[in-house]
């Protein structure tokens, strides 16, 4: 797969069918990307466990914190990685491990490693990296036009609601 660039389509897909998101190297900070982050997919109606071992047995934004993948208690859809490109290969591997495995591995702004995306790929998960799901879904659902930004989708449909705080939900077209 292309990582440069992500069809819409792929996107939306990810965002509309992942209900459980493990959030890997999530902060207790609240002026830290990865708080804000969580903070929105709550919102949005997501399940989110924050991954942090030196936070595990801690609540961030109400959410027990595990200090790793396979403590969660239950499935994970998606590992969302707010770690350095260079931790990307021990988070895949942890993920592999799962019984059953993530459907998504994402990794964040500036975060990529493509021996590690072939390695989920080649095991059947979805990848998407250098990317946001908070902005993804900002722009996929038009809220991000609320401020003026041009997400680069057009569309006349009248909006879907779904479950969370002002949420349209991601457009499928």
């Amino acid at each position: 797969m292309n990582h440069d660039a992500y069809d819409n389509a792929y996107i939306a897909d990810i965002l509309n069918t992942v209900r459980t998101i493990a959030v890997v190297g999530a902060s207790a900070n609240d002026v830290r990307p990865s708080y804000f982050v969580m903070k929105y997919l709550l919102a949005k109606g997501y399940s989110v466990f924050p991954i942090n071992p030196g936070q595990a047995g801690k609540e961030i934004l109400g959410r027990m914190t595990y200090a790793r993948l396979a403590d969660v208690p239950e499935p994970i859809d998606m590992v969302d990685v707010f770690r350095a490109s260079a931790a990307v290969p021990g988070i895949v591997d942890e993920a592999l491990a799962l019984d059953p495995p993530p459907k998504v591995v994402w990794m964040q702004l500036t975060v990529r490693h493509d021996e590690a995306a072939a390695k989920a790929e080649a095991a059947g998960i979805k990848v998407v990296m250098n990317r946001c799901p908070k902005i993804e879904y900002g722009r996929l659902s038009g809220e991000i036009g609320w401020n003026g930004v041009n997400s680069g989708v057009l569309s006349s449909r009248k909006p879907i609601l779904r479950p969370g705080f002002q949420s349209f939900g991601v457009r499928t077209k």
